[in-house]
């Protein structure tokens, strides 16, 4: 054993591994990970894509009815209602990304400058906290157009009287076809003389509109050199006669009366006491006609149609600005905060003025902000279905239509999913390049 030598064998090396093998496992293991979101993807996106495509080839019955081609596209631009809706959603597009990024900026730039912005801001942002169906639904509240219901109307009404008072007798008549109309007013179509009298009757006026204070009406007796008369409500209860002052019919006061001359120029004007009765004096020989002046029966304040034909479309698109403009305001106000502020002050230094700092510092330097802002409401207004169906009554929805409530009204109200699918893949169209930009804008910031 001595000029023996032990040599201990090396232990047996582990086969190397295939090549690509490890890469191999880890893409089988992310795509284990990945697959129920491929499967989601699939299933909620892709097929109902590809499905929606195909199906606006298609006639209303679907695949077992007749291929249409392309006539479901041309039913978008040569159907009114469908064109009104397209029509309406550009006017979205250019209205309400601008809009809604203006003031988003005005109101972040104020929330730098007032000592009560946590406040404020909470104010501007609430509107977010609310489904856009409830605030149409209190919009449309708002929007009534009896200023004793609508809030804007009451403000308006507010306005209006304060301007240009309304007529103590707006609804009244004349109760004989002695009374003509002229100018907005009533007038006498017999001339009158000194010493004349002048009977003016009106009716279609409701107790509750008789002036406070009205008295027995006065029957004029006449007087030299003068002209009287009286303005009183002609309806006698239980039956009486057009035309003469009776017991029980009440003089009508504070009413607006005028004389005019052969000329037809108001020479004397005058208010009715509490029985009606009135008086020109110190009159000229000759011919004079009497009458109620228009102020009488001016109008009051009846409020504006928001919801109409006219301006359902104006009156969502500022509910719509409401509700978004607080997260506007939010998006921006991080993006001043994150903004140097040597360069602001470097301007200030430099001699700039408020306004020039804010146009030509602040803006340019917010701009991929501004831009998140905008493309993000164009996306968001292609969209728009809500608001739209929840503010605007059943019986100008038609005026107020975009794309996506003509898609839902098509496809489940009319029962034409051709056409319906066909609309749903101009609106897709329509997204898609936005997107696209948006994409973009993200890979560059990246």
């Amino acid at each position: 054993m001595s000029g023996a030598s032990i040599t201990a064998e090396p232990p047996p090396r582990a086969a190397p591994p295939e090549p690509g093998g490890e890469g191999r496992s880890r893409y089988r293991a992310g795509a284990l990970f990945l697959l129920p979101a491929f499967i989601l993807l699939g299933v909620w996106l892709v097929y109902p894509t590809i499905y929606t495509i195909v199906r606006s080839f298609f006639g209303p019955a679907g695949y077992l009815g007749t291929w249409v081609g392309i006539d479901n596209y041309r039913t978008l631009f040569t159907t009114s209602t469908l064109v009104t809706a397209i029509k309406n959603s550009a006017i979205w597009v250019a209205v309400v990304p601008a809009f809604v990024t203006a003031f988003g900026l005005l109101f972040a730039v104020l929330t730098e400058r007032i000592s009560w912005a946590v406040g404020f801001k909470t104010i501007i942002f609430l509107p977010m906290a609310i489904s856009a169906f409830a605030t149409g639904v209190t919009w449309r509240i708002l929007y009534q157009q009896n200023p004793d219901q609508g809030a804007i109307n009451a403000l308006g009404k507010t306005v209006s009287d304060a301007v240009t008072a309304p007529g103590v007798l707006s609804n009244a008549l004349p109760s004989t076809t002695a009374l003509q109309s002229k100018g907005g007013g009533l007038v006498l179509k017999t001339p009158l003389h000194p010493g004349g009298v002048a009977l003016l009757g009106l009716t279609g006026i409701a107790p509750e509109d008789v002036p406070q204070g009205a008295q027995q009406a006065a029957k004029p007796s006449g007087q030299s050199g003068a002209i009287e008369g009286v303005v009183w409500k002609d309806f006698k209860p239980g039956g009486g006669k057009a035309g003469v002052v009776e017991q029980g019919e009440v003089g009508l006061p504070d009413v607006t009366v005028e004389l005019r001359d052969s000329s037809n120029k108001v020479v004397q004007s005058a208010k009715t006491e509490r029985n009606g009765s009135f008086r020109f004096t110190g009159l000229s020989p000759g011919t004079y006609n009497a009458g109620i002046g228009a102020a009488t029966f001016a109008k009051p304040f009846g409020g504006y149609s928001w919801l109409g034909p006219k301006l359902i479309t104006p009156a969502i698109l500022i509910a719509y600005i409401w509700i978004w403009a607080g997260f506007a305001m939010v998006v921006i106000a991080a993006g001043l905060a994150a903004m140097p502020r040597d360069v602001l002050e470097a301007a200030r230094t430099d001699g700039a003025t408020e306004w020039q700092v804010f146009r030509r510092v602040t803006v340019p330097l917010l701009a991929p902000v501004l831009s998140v802002v905008f493309i993000t409401m164009i996306i968001n207004v292609l969209k728009v279905f809500d608001i739209v169906i929840a503010l605007a009554p059943e019986s100008t929805q038609a005026n107020a239509n975009v794309i996506a409530l003509a898609m839902w009204r098509t496809s489940f109200s009319g029962f034409d999913f051709g056409t319906g699918s066909a609309i749903a893949v101009f609106l897709f169209l329509l997204v898609l390049p936005v997107l696209a930009l948006n994409v973009r804008r993200f890979r560059r910031d990246a």
